[in-house]
């Protein structure tokens, strides 16, 4: 619990912590994942470090060359289907270490 207010100086002015991504290791990985998203498959590229407008601008370019939707959420890229040699060869281009990742 945080203070609010002070009999002596008022109320006190709360600093929004702004929350941090935890660095990646250089690596980006693609992997498939279903889980609670009634069996349709998405491709989830973890592992960029960028700020959410590039993720934003990034996953955009993505969803033009595997051809279907996606999401940017919590600092990952989210592409619709299981399109992950594509995403693999686009971010390879793009300079990125990239590593499929799970089943």
């Amino acid at each position: 619990m945080s203070l609010v207010y002070s009999t002596d100086i008022g109320r006190i002015k709360q600093e929004e912590v702004k929350q941090e991504r935890p660095k990646g290791d250089g690596i980006v990985r693609i992997q498939r994942e279903t889980k609670g998203r009634k069996g349709k498959g998405v491709c989830v590229v973890t592992g960029l470090d960028m700020e959410d407008t590039q993720l934003k601008l990034l996953a955009a370019q993505l969803k033009k060359v595997c051809g279907c939707g996606g999401a940017v959420k919590d600092g990952d890229i989210e592409i619709q289907g299981d399109n992950r040699e594509k995403i693999k060869e686009f971010l390879t281009k793009q300079g990125h270490t990239v590593k499929l990742a799970g089943g």
